[in-house]
């Protein structure tokens, strides 16, 4: 079981990762809308993996995984992203991103990339 901050800009993807995580016996710690509040949620909660979208307001993906790199180098973070950020996901891949899922989630690949990270 793993401690999870979810980080999505819509309250929709956050919800449906929730209750996928939950029902495979992970705890979410907390939740967070843009880039801003997931390196501040990161600071407070201390989770044991972060899964982050990579377009958002305010601050992306991409911008707060090196955030929380910077503060936390041995952080967990599994990038969530659209079909078609292909280019994306090897830039935040090279920001220190550990693994990715794509939208829409798929349970077993949740599984998959969280006991890879852990």
């Amino acid at each position: 079981m793993a401690k999870i901050l979810i980080t999505d800009d819509a309250a929709f993807m956050r919800m449906q990762l929730r209750d996928m995580l939950t029902k495979l016996g992970h705890e979410v710690v907390g939740e967070a809308g843009n880039g801003q509040e997931a390196v501040i949620q990161y600071q407070n909660l201390k989770p044991e993996i972060v899964t982050m979208d990579i377009t958002m307001p305010e601050m992306n993906g991409i911008e707060a995984v090196k955030e929380i790199k910077k503060l936390h180098a041995d952080a967990k973070i599994i990038m969530c992203s659209a079909m078609g950020q292909q280019g994306m996901v090897v830039e935040a891949i090279k920001a220190g991103a550990t693994d990715f899922i794509v939208k829409p989630f798929n349970m077993d690949r949740i599984k998959e990339a969280i006991e890879k990270v852990m």
